[in-house]
């Protein structure tokens, strides 16, 4: 049985990696590394970077491209397929190394939240012995770069996906919710007076880009600079905060 780590390696800034990350990362023979086409190179290069920080001597990596989500028969159905293709895809790069004992793969964010890793993981046959590394999450970075808590004095929040918002609208009795994995920026179908909105990309990156204030004033410069951003680097990575205001 082969030892899968998940290695939770931040928002794309180095200094995320912790010590317990990096003693995993130096501790693997083989670390997979997704590829996701030309526009989004830098993301494997990241991983790239990280590895050749922490490790003297690199392990093995081995490449595997990420395939296209189909989007014709339903979301669920098609994450579901796609998890399949990926977790195939994991088992050819590893069966092409089969001296590899201990493999891992550097996951964004942390494996635990809003991550596929573990039910592709789960699809492997064999089964690994798998363990995770948490990481520090997006949502983390986006706090700390606006220096504000996420949930108001002894009160809860909300994490959602920008598909829910545009679905559902927002969440009943919420006050603060932390809004990931929105390509459409979705707070545009709320009621923007009704809310204040810390948006972030890049966070924790060189790159980072942070804006906030009342939605209904500032979401038409988020709309462009994210779609400016987009451009200069062929992807972006975003989430945000929304905050009811008190009637």
């Amino acid at each position: 049985m082969i030892d899968l780590s998940l290695i939770g390696i931040g928002t794309g800034n180095p200094d995320h990696v912790t010590f317990q990350g990096a003693q995993a990362i130096r501790a693997a023979d083989l670390i997979l590394i997704p590829r996701k086409g030309e526009n989004k190179a830098d993301l494997a290069g990241l991983r790239e970077a990280i590895i050749e920080r922490v490790a003297e001597t690199p392990p093995q990596i081995a490449y595997f491209d990420i395939p296209q989500r189909r989007a014709d028969d339903g979301y669920l159905r098609g994450v579901d397929e796609w998890h399949d293709t990926i977790a195939l895809r994991w088992q050819a790069a590893i069966a092409a190394h089969p001296k590899a004992q201990h493999v891992a793969l550097l996951i964004w964010g942390d494996p635990s939240l809003y991550d596929s890793s573990l039910r592709i993981a789960a699809r492997l046959n064999p089964q690994p012995n798998t363990k995770v590394i948490p990481g520090i999450t997006a949502l983390q970075a986006l706090t700390a770069a606006h220096a504000i808590p996420i949930n108001d004095l002894g009160a809860p929040y909300v994490v959602t996906t920008g598909r829910r918002i545009r679905d559902e609208g927002w969440p009943d009795a919420a006050s603060n919710v932390a809004v990931m994995l929105d390509g459409e920026c979705s707070f545009q179908t709320l009621d923007t007076a009704g809310f204040d909105i810390w948006w972030g990309a890049y966070v924790g990156m060189k790159e980072e880009v942070l804006i906030s204030g009342p939605l209904d004033e500032v979401a038409q410069n988020i709309l462009k600079t994210r779609a400016k951003a987009r451009a200069e680097h062929g992807w972006i990575m975003d989430i945000y905060l929304l905050k009811a205001r008190r009637k």
